[in-house]
């Protein structure tokens, strides 16, 4: 008997020792602490917490606390709904916005386009919506694709992407991939060549915005003449400096990360790769592990006292020394993802303001090239 208990502690100890060497050599990813350190493009604006932030955070106080009163199996639905309706309670409609809605479908894939009075039908921006990949929709992120037509002159496109956990991860990058190849040759009005395109996204949504240009970039795609990330998540091993430092002052991704980095690494990783399908040091999942030569020009937006700041800040770095053009702005005492709230907070107006100039910018850059680098080839895409 004693032999027997014995054998089977060795089996076990044997399953975890390998299960601990996979997670460490397999999935953790090559460190990224070179890449630490400061890479603000220019002096944060004066931090500042005024009536609106004080409403925007109570939003997200009743919001957390009505998802967590609803039965368990229906709290992923009660939180899209929620995010949706936004914070007066019913999807803003375009006459409330100021703008002209038009549902399209870019391939295979539900979308709507945002235009402001004014945009250019062929200056087009695809925007990809954050929500941790399972929420979130074109009607969650409507107040602010409304505000990014409006302050950069483009129609944009925000696209319904498949989410998880109905759908895997993948599907949502073959959404985005579709949408990219249709929005190239295809406007508000019609089939027609575009004369400027960019891509954009928040969160989850910048995640899969960074992940596009690479893929565009070697499929040999058009690329876009630039891109845009709102604090975007580019490490999905979670080994950025902030998620820990930062967790006492970010009140929107502490409540939900905070049960995932509890566990002891190895197991954290290895659940993301059961969960996604994916090794988490893919660049499909995790960006900043991709080859970031070559790229568009990229504007970051982060706030410095959100979790994935450091996220944001090794992105820039490490695309800078691989001879890309990478910008990052931060906003001091902000909300992770900010700019969602553009009809509320100023600093979101400010914001999106510093975005239409950065846009303006790249769209007086020659037109951008569809040939990737030849002297870095980038990694095999799945």
């Amino acid at each position: 008997m004693v032999g027997w208990i014995a054998g089977i502690l060795l089996v076990l100890a044997t399953l975890l020792l390998l299960g601990w060497l996979v997670a460490r050599f397999c999935l953790e990813g090559p460190d990224l602490s070179e890449f630490d350190g400061p890479a603000e493009d220019r002096p944060p604006p004066a931090g500042r917490r005024g009536p609106e932030y004080v409403a925007v955070l109570r939003f997200m106080e009743q919001t957390s606390a009505a998802v967590l009163a609803a039965p368990r199996r229906k709290r992923l639905a009660t939180a899209r709904r929620l995010l949706d309706a936004g914070m007066a309670g019913a999807t803003p409609t375009a006459e409330d916005l100021g703008v002209r809605i038009v549902a399209a479908r870019a391939g295979d894939v539900s979308a709507e386009w945002v235009i402001a009075p004014g945009a250019d039908p062929d200056w087009r921006l695809l925007y990809l919506h954050g929500g941790s990949f399972v929420m979130g929709s074109p009607r969650s992120h409507r107040g602010l694709t409304a505000a990014l037509s409006g302050a950069a002159g483009v129609s944009v496109l925000a696209i319904d992407y498949r989410l998880m956990p109905e759908r895997s991860r993948r599907a949502g990058i073959a959404d985005c991939r579709a949408a990219y190849r249709w929005i190239l040759s295809n406007g508000p009005a019609g089939a027609a060549a575009a004369s400027r395109v960019f891509v954009a996204g928040d969160s989850a949504g910048g995640n899969l915005a960074l992940t596009l240009i690479a893929w565009a970039r070697d499929e040999g795609l058009r690329q876009a003449d630039a891109a845009l990330a709102i604090s975007p998540v580019t490490d999905m091993t979670f080994s950025s400096p902030s998620l820990r430092g930062n967790r006492p002052s970010d009140p929107m991704l502490r409540r939900a990360l905070q049960p995932l980095l509890r566990l002891p690494r190895p197991v954290m990783l290895w659940l993301l790769w059961i969960g996604n399908r994916i090794n988490p040091q893919s660049p499909l999942l995790s960006p900043i592990f991709g080859d970031l030569g070559g790229l568009p020009p990229i504007l970051i937006h982060a706030s410095q006292t959100e979790m994935l700041l450091d996220d944001a800040r090794r992105y820039v770095n490490k695309a800078r020394a691989a001879g890309s053009s990478a910008r990052i702005e931060t906003w001091p005492d902000m909300f992770h993802a900010w700019h969602v709230f553009a009809q509320v907070l100023p600093e979101a107006e400010e914001a999106i303001g510093s975005i239409g100039r950065f846009l303006a910018e790249c769209g007086r850059l020659p037109l951008a090239s569809s040939v990737p680098p030849q002297d870095t080839p980038g990694p095999k895409w799945q």
